[in-house]
């Protein structure tokens, strides 16, 4: 049966447009004219959405609209509540958000955007409903297509579980962790398992783009728009027009161009520049960002409002140096894969050298352990990769070892930075105690003191 949508609005004449345009597309309606009548339905019927305005009498501050979520959400918390609300009323969208909301639609909408958000909202409720558990990576391969993403990290399996159930949705995404963790890679997969994996797949650094250029690159220019502009040009939301958009590096735009970026967010319309055409694009959006962006929001530097536009899902990737147990996965694939690119054959990472990767910092994580790799294949002619080779490519990295020489504040305590120490030691020293305790500024008694501390047997 179709899905059964609750409107609420005080507005005849807009119940019934929303009840006819959500006929064609497909599902069901009942309409409810205030927040009481609203209440008492549910306490008797059953809905799969709620579709309600945020103010229902000559006050326009939304409290009403706001009290009616909250009392919606205490009784059926699992029930999504998409907000009607003006443009000029964002702030209030971002409240009701945080008050539970599963999205917002801006006053007047376009059908298209309505009916997209509506379809987004009951997708991803029927996902987060199924969901039973983390799933093996036997699992998730079954079920998806995650090929390049190499790993069995809880962590990592946790987040392919989410970016599998989404990728048949249109919610948009944000991924965020460290640079090097494999955003991009995170973003491919959710594109590859989506209904637009036939349409483009647009990437934009936006951390690339000069300000003056933004609007030109993003939604594109006609010829004569400005000095520079002799012929009509495409933005990158154009391209993307059926297909996604990969915003990344979002964290770093700024505040002048996150205005523009919203509206068309928000819209999904745009005009380009030098032209009065507003024009209608049909895309899903993707972030990616290694910056706080909650920080930068309590900081002034980052629209509340777009962070809530921007993820309706979020996804934190985890660094390398969390994952240690996924190196020698990824060594491998990476070894095997940079063998077949430099036909080199089937290339193998030995046990020695394996033990000595995953002692590492990883401060350049995924991305910085690949170019390890990548320069170990390219100056080794043996069947296996080394050790010797791997330390001999990590030297030809000068500024990425001194930076890994010490872990990321608040990722180790004192006495795991000093037992990780001392077994990096004992590998480099192949267990000989009286050098090992000269690197260390010890003497053998406090080495031998040391070593029964952390269990450490030779």
């Amino acid at each position: 049966m179709a899905p059964l949508i609750l409107l609420v609005d005080d507005d005849p004449s807009i119940t019934a447009s929303l009840a006819l345009l959500l006929k064609q597309a497909g599902y069901r309606s009942v309409s409810a004219a205030s927040p009481a009548q609203a209440l008492v339905w549910l306490a008797k019927e059953h809905c799969d959405l709620v579709l309600q305005d945020m103010n229902f009498s000559r006050q326009t501050t939304g409290e009403e609209g706001l009290e009616l979520l909250r009392a919606i959400k205490a009784g059926h918390p699992q029930l999504p509540v998409i907000l009607m609300t003006a443009w000029g009323s964002i702030e209030l969208a971002v409240r009701g958000v945080k008050a539970g909301a599963a999205d917002f639609v801006t006053k007047p909408w376009t059908n298209e955007q309505l009916v997209q958000a509506v379809k987004t909202t009951l997708s991803l409720a029927t996902t987060q409903t199924g969901q039973s558990g983390v799933l093996t990576r036997e699992e998730l391969d079954r079920r998806w297509e995650f090929r390049n993403l190499i790993g069995r990290d809880p962590q990592l399996l946790r987040i392919l579980e989410v970016a599998g159930r989404v990728s048949a949705t249109d919610a948009s995404v944000l991924i965020t962790g460290e640079s090097g963790t494999g955003k991009d890679e995170v973003a491919a997969a959710i594109v590859r398992n989506s209904q637009r994996r036939a349409g483009p797949f647009i990437r934009v650094n936006l951390g690339g783009i000069a300000a003056a250029l933004f609007e030109s690159e993003m939604f594109g220019h006609v010829k004569g728009a400005f000095t520079d502009a002799h012929q009509d040009r495409q933005g990158r939301f154009e391209l993307a027009h059926g297909g996604t958009i990969f915003l990344d590096e979002i964290g770093d735009l700024g505040l002048s161009c996150q205005v523009k970026l919203l509206r068309v967010l928000q819209d999904r319309t745009f005009e380009v520049l030098g032209s009065s055409r507003t024009q209608v694009v049909d895309l899903r959006v993707i972030s990616a960002t290694n910056r706080n962006l909650p920080e930068l929001v309590e900081k002034g530097e980052f629209r509340e409002d777009l962070l809530y536009r921007l993820n309706l899902i979020s996804l934190h990737l985890s660094p390398l140096r969390e994952r240690r147990e996924d190196v020698p996965l990824l060594a491998h694939h990476f070894a095997q894969q940079l063998g077949q690119v430099y036909r080199r054959g089937n290339l193998e990472v030995s046990e020695a050298a394996l033990h000595w990767l995953q002692d590492l910092t990883w401060p350049g994580n995924i991305r910085q352990l690949r170019q390890v790799i990548e320069r170990a294949v390219l100056m080794s002619s043996a069947g296996a990769l080394q050790r010797a080779d791997l330390e001999l490519a990590m030297e030809m990295q000068p500024e990425e070892r001194s930076r890994a020489q010490l872990p990321t504040p608040g990722t180790m305590t004192l006495d795991q930075m000093e037992e990780r120490m001392i077994r990096q030691c004992l590998t480099h020293y192949g267990g000989n105690l009286t050098r090992v305790a000269e690197a260390l500024g010890l003497s053998r008694a406090a080495l031998y003191r040391r070593l029964e501390k952390y269990g450490i047997e030779l």
